[in-house]
């Protein structure tokens, strides 16, 4: 975390990349990490996209037989991963749940002292045709806000986005950074959907979103950061092994605050 003048700055790289049905070469696609943090900036949070510890697989295919606990080899290897190169990382994977059949969706984070939060999916896809709640188990309805770096960040996934009451939940409990893996599915309008969300839940909110997206062509891409003014900072395309970097001020997310006072003139 880099520090100037009492202002708190988080350096937040977004890796855009495909997750296989291999569980054994996405572990090893976690050494992107080496890359991202040999750079001339050095991140403080290197964001993957949901389930990149496995892909969904084809539409309604079982994907329970690939869940882990949270002391499996997915979560192992991101904390030695952490630790080795001093950076927190978040990712998504199927987690082992109270059904057999139907794991959670899960966000894990996990700091150079090992795995600090986690945030089960809550707003399943049953939408566009998808039927997610078929062979995944929605998590309880308590928004995750974790400090990272000196920063509350709030956690979502993918569909979470269609559902602004949950951002403003996690507002409400202090973020002032909203990370958001996502695998949002290609198709008509999908791009303008995604843009148009994840721009509206900054503005809205005045918070600093950190969207980080499976590529095309099966997913939409364009993962992005966008500040609470609704500036984009970053947005790469739909293509497959991109990594996008953004840095996040508290003093910047204050000042936008002060102009814009929406959360305080809130009447309901």
């Amino acid at each position: 975390m880099a520090t100037e003048h009492g202002d708190e700055q988080l350096t937040v790289c977004l890796v855009q990349r495909a997750s296989s049905l291999d569980p054994a070469d996405n572990r090893g696609a976690l050494d992107v990490v080496s890359d991202v943090t040999s750079g001339i900036s050095q991140p403080d949070l290197v964001v993957f996209p949901e389930v990149f510890a496995r892909d969904f697989g084809k539409p309604g295919s079982d994907v329970a037989s690939y869940a882990e606990g949270l002391d499996g080899p997915f979560v192992t290897r991101l904390t030695e991963l952490a630790a080795a190169h001093d950076v927190t990382l978040v990712a998504g994977m199927f987690e082992v749940s109270e059904d057999p059949e139907r794991p959670y969706n899960t966000l894990v984070v996990v700091t150079p002292d090992g795995l600090r939060a986690t945030y089960r999916k809550i707003h399943l896809y049953d939408s566009f045709g998808y039927k997610e709640s078929d062979r995944l188990l929605a998590g309880p309805v308590d928004p995750v806000v974790v400090d990272i770096g000196g920063v509350p960040v709030g956690l979502m996934t993918c569909y979470d986005l269609r559902f602004p009451e949950l951002t403003r939940a996690l507002v409400d409990r202090g973020a002032e950074l909203v990370v958001l893996p996502a695998a949002w599915v290609a198709g008509e309008r999908k791009v303008d959907h995604w843009r148009t969300l994840v721009t509206a839940r900054a503005v809205e909110n005045t918070v600093y979103v950190a969207a980080a997206a499976q590529p095309g062509p099966r997913y939409s891409g364009h993962s992005m950061v966008v500040a609470p003014t609704g500036e984009v900072l970053v947005e790469l395309d739909e293509g497959d092994g991109q990594v996008a970097e953004a840095t996040v001020s508290r003093r910047a997310l204050a000042e936008v605050r002060t102009t814009n006072p929406s959360l305080i003139n809130r009447r309901m």
